[in-house]
């Protein structure tokens, strides 16, 4: 958005802040520090206050209701009510019954696959015409210079690590990787995994600890773009995703994917990625071992996954969403 605006192709627009918060860098977007609270009190109350007879852009799952439809909110998936396993009881029951009343108030809603759109229209009671899609973008993981003494930190040499990257909430099913570390100890390999959980957020589950298995907890940009780029593979195992992230970083990075095929990791990854069943460890064994295997393999999905991912720009989404919210557009309202 910074950059379009630079070039005059986005409308004049203030970034709302709650105070001593700290904006991304921007050139062109003016930033205003509003009200006294933080988090949902700021949200709620104080931000629609702020932002009266304007037009409100939120873009992380949650908006004022007293916005009403004058506002449009970036809902990734329907994890909430699809995966309840996954979260805590009052984040659970706040997102629910927040979502529910955005729709009830006509606030326009963008999410970020088909898939997801299809199930929040379904939880909603939503016509899926009403929901816009805009995919989100991979070249974020390049702005920082990758920082390769993470290997060393944890231990890891390029090329005989395999990589893991998600938080430990139940449909991460980061759990499954537990065979695959297993086999990689076998042949004198290690499975990093990568990612803490709030548990204010996310109820706890099992993860892939087992023999093999390197925990790194929360890292850096720069660091993980260094784990993917030294990596003989990223292995995605969730049984649940609005998009799917980390396999398009991957791809970017030039790291071979191998993915579940559930959510909307098949509409994000395509031909890309070879797929295994969430559902049957078994099958991810075999997926990794064919790709431990297979000459050429590896090289030809890390090729197929970089084309796939220089598709996916933030620029593209920026453009996309803003049409979908120029006035008389047929967006969703």
């Amino acid at each position: 958005m910074d950059t379009l605006a630079g070039e005059g192709a986005w409308p004049p627009t203030r970034l709302l802040t709650p105070r001593g918060a700290a904006p991304p860098p921007l050139r062109h977007l003016a930033v205003a520090e509003v009200g006294r609270l933080g988090g949902q009190g700021w949200e709620q109350l104080e931000l629609p206050r702020a932002a009266r007879g304007a037009f409100l852009l939120n873009l992380g799952n949650t908006a004022p209701l007293l916005a009403g439809r004058r506002q449009a909110v970036v809902i990734h998936d329907a994890g909430a009510f699809d995966t309840p396993e996954s979260y805590a009881l009052p984040f659970r029951a706040w997102y629910r019954a927040l979502h529910r009343a955005l729709a009830r108030t006509g606030a326009r809603i963008v999410t970020v696959s088909e898939f997801a759109r299809g199930r929040i229209a379904a939880r909603l009671g939503l016509d899926p015409a009403r929901i816009g899609v805009i995919p989100e973008g991979a070249e974020h993981i390049l702005r920082a210079a990758a920082d390769t003494g993470v290997l060393a930190r944890h231990g890891l040499a390029p090329r005989r690590y395999v990589l893991a990257v998600g938080n430990r909430a139940a449909h991460k099913n980061l759990a499954a990787l537990r065979g695959a570390a297993a086999l990689l100890a076998a042949r004198g390999l290690a499975l990093a995994a990568v990612g803490a959980a709030d548990p204010a957020v996310f109820r706890p589950a099992a993860d892939a600890a087992g023999e093999g298995a390197v925990a790194l907890g929360r890292v850096g940009d720069a660091e993980l773009r260094a784990l993917y780029e030294n990596a003989l593979c990223l292995v995605f195992p969730s049984r649940y995703e609005g998009f799917g992230l980390p396999p398009l970083e991957a791809m970017r990075c030039g790291c071979p994917v191998l993915a579940a095929r559930s959510g909307a990791l098949p509409e994000v990854c395509g031909d890309a990625a070879l797929w295994f069943d969430a559902a049957d460890p078994s099958s991810l064994a075999a997926a990794l071992a064919r790709l431990l295997d297979e000459p050429g393999l590896a090289a030809a999905l890390a090729a197929r996954g970089l084309a796939r991912a220089r598709s996916y720009t933030w620029r593209r989404a920026a453009e996309s969403l803003l049409r979908l919210l120029a006035p008389g557009d047929a967006a969703p309202r």
